[in-house]
């Protein structure tokens, strides 16, 4: 069952285009790795999904409904409505600094969903758990290290129980050490079935956990498929001379 379709997607700053007719679909329970080099349009492409950019043309549709469909947009509330269900992780955690560990997971669902506390407080306590921060509660953003911010930031993100998880590099602003804690909890969601779209540049995630790589240059997407085609048999020139140097 296919829940996003991305069509001829294309966005421009200025005179700088940055998504040229990007084209792919996301069916429930993929896990998409999109990796490429800087300044390629990943993370664009990934902000257009969950609308906190807009693009120039091209078409969005999230679970049946168009986000956008041939460059227009529906009213606020409806995209609303079709964003609702995804949620996003994004490089630099974003806490709110002066909220404890669980009254940054709590404030959505009680401010924006109006949830009853009982259950909020029930599911803050099991999303903590399972992303491992049982013991930080009730501890301040400032006293975590950058691995468990993320963790956190995660844990914020399936607290509004997404259908579609987007990781904007989430690793990315981390030391090496505090990586795999955060890749562990993506893994456990990976086998969970989270359908989940990871711009990443953790080789060695994107081969192990998704079921399809896209690789991006330039605002295109150069090349896609199975991690096993894509790593040891690239087609694409681009896509080669990348994964040598990101080997080396």
């Amino acid at each position: 069952m296919t829940i996003i379709q991305v069509s001829n997607l294309q966005k421009s700053f200025g005179q700088l285009s940055v998504l040229k007719n990007i084209t792919f679909d996301v069916k429930k329970n993929d896990v998409i790795a999109v990796i490429g080099p800087s300044g390629s349009g990943k993370s664009t492409m990934l902000r257009s999904i969950i609308h906190l950019e807009k693009v120039d043309n091209g078409s969005i549709r999230i679970n049946e409904d168009d986000l956008v469909k041939n460059g227009i947009y529906p009213n606020d509330r409806k995209i609303k409505q079709i964003t609702h269900k995804m949620g996003m992780v994004f490089q630099h955690f974003n806490l709110f600094p002066h909220l404890t560990v669980k009254e940054n997971l709590e404030i959505a669902p009680l401010v924006v969903q109006s949830e009853k506390i009982e259950i909020v407080r029930k599911r803050s306590t099991e999303v903590l758990e399972k992303v491992g921060l049982s013991d930080k509660a009730n501890v301040f953003p400032a006293k975590l290290s950058g691995g468990q911010k993320q963790r956190v930031a995660i844990a914020r993100a399936l607290m509004m129980n997404p259908d579609i998880l987007l990781f904007d590099e989430p690793t990315s602003a981390l030391d090496p050490e505090l990586t795999g804690e955060v890749l562990k909890v993506m893994k456990i969601l990976a086998q969970e079935h989270m359908t989940m779209i990871v711009v990443t540049h953790e080789m060695g995630f994107a081969k192990e956990v998704a079921n399809r790589i896209l690789f991006m240059d330039n605002g295109e997407i150069v090349e896609s498929g199975s991690p096993e085609q894509l790593f040891s048999n690239p087609k694409n020139e681009r896509t080669k001379s990348f994964l040598t140097k990101a080997y080396q």
